[in-house]
């Protein structure tokens, strides 16, 4: 009789949303322990994390976690990773309606980013619609970047691996985070329908020289002014360094979300107004750069320091060198682990490699049964990294094979 696998055990709630990731791809067993343990207010699991606890529940079928009663520690048991087709929280019309509750901080490319990671190797068409009032859209203060960059940064990325049918992120409603950088009222929705068996191998070892600019300009319920302000000046920066610079405007209303009246229960209230500015270079080897910068929650910065800012965080982010970014390095990597039992090459700057965030995915892939990484030094003169990956041949195990 065959004997389960010992959970894998890891502390503290950094890189908390991949491990669960990881286990789910794997279909090993993990135990997260000290999560907070010393915080004198909130010990334990953060909102935004019960949160992506429960969409990671709603995608899949079998899946069991068990928290303690302070927070401090889970265990999670992952089932077959079914997507939209008959996991718990699949609607009429195949769409999982995930609500996120008004405290929530973080943007939903939080929740995003890491779902996309999974959609590939589920069982079904992901389908997804991010719904509630702690829906935030734009980028935020705690690090998330905003919806526009995951949908023009981080899913083209995909097409490297042989994945690129039938996957969209629409934005339904816009939002910036509200009072205190909680919640927004937004809505978007996810469709990620291609499936693979196995991610390609990556070889990706020439950055090439920056082509073109695109970026979009949003403002959600204050004046459109604001758009052509930033627009304006970040164009200002940009023009002498990339002629090819286009950044489109959106204007919208703020959303409503109820107001919690009791004497008028029916009664809403505007929330999430702000404005911002997402922006991806593309270079012409491909890869992208992202940068993001909104308004502050208590407001009092100029449209135009957001759009100087925007564009001098999207330089910066060129400079570090490599062909990925830093928000999209954990999604290249992972498909990479995931990917067939081959060596696969990526070259990466060297302070993303340096990075406290990369040196912890590097650790708990290795936990996971992942080979370590090869590193070496790039053979030009970019003193970037060049990091070797041997895939695991995870693969799609709900997939049928054709």
């Amino acid at each position: 009789m065959a004997t389960s696998q010992p959970p894998i055990r890891l502390t503290s709630h950094k890189n908390f949303v991949y491990r669960l990731v990881f286990s789910a791809l794997t279909g090993r067993t993990v135990h997260i322990s000290q999560i907070r343990p010393s915080s004198p207010t909130n010990p334990g699991l953060a909102q935004h994390e019960i949160s992506f606890l429960r969409l990671l529940e709603a995608v899949t079928n079998g899946s069991q976690m068990e928290i303690s009663y302070t927070g401090t520690i889970i265990v999670f048991k992952p089932g077959l990773i079914t997507g939209s087709g008959s996991g718990a929280g699949a609607s009429s019309g195949g769409v999982i309606r995930h609500e996120i509750p008004a405290g929530c901080t973080r943007g939903v490319s939080y929740f995003l980013i890491p779902l996309c990671l999974m959609a590939p190797f589920s069982k079904a068409p992901m389908k997804v619609l991010f719904t509630g009032p702690g829906v935030i859209t734009s980028s935020t203060p705690t690090g998330d970047m905003s919806v526009d960059s995951v949908r023009t940064a981080i899913l083209p990325l995909f097409n490297q691996f042989g994945i690129f049918n039938n996957i969209e992120l629409r934005v339904l409603k816009r939002s910036n985070p509200g009072p205190n950088g909680r919640g927004g009222g937004g809505e978007v929705q996810l469709v990620f329908g291609h499936q693979v068996r196995l991610p390609k191998t990556l070889h990706l070892m020439n950055a090439g020289r920056i082509k073109r600019v695109r970026g979009v300009a949003y403002s959600v319920g204050v004046s459109a002014s604001n758009n052509a302000r930033m627009i304006d000046t970040c164009r200002g920066v940009l023009n002498p360094l990339v002629p090819d610079t286009y950044i489109f405007s959106d204007v919208s209303s703020a959303p409503l979300v109820p107001a919690n009246d009791r004497n008028n229960p029916s009664a809403k209230k505007k929330i999430g107004l702000g404005f911002g500015l997402s922006l991806v270079a593309e270079s012409s080897t491909g890869c992208l750069f992202s940068a993001d910068v909104a308004c502050p929650p208590s407001g009092g910065q100029p449209p135009e320091d957001i759009g100087k800012q925007c564009a001098y965080q999207l330089l910066e982010t060129i400079s570090k060198g490599g062909c990925v970014a830093p928000a999209a390095f954990a999604t290249m990597i992972g498909l990479m682990t995931m990917g067939s039992e081959d060596v696969g090459r990526i070259q990466v700057g060297r302070d993303i490699v340096g990075d406290e965030s990369s040196i912890q995915l590097a650790r708990d892939l290795v936990k996971f049964g992942a080979p370590g990484w090869g590193l070496r030094d790039a053979s030009d003169d970019s003193g970037d990294v060049i990091i070797s990956i041997v895939g695991r041949g995870i693969g799609n195990v709900g997939r049928k094979v054709a």
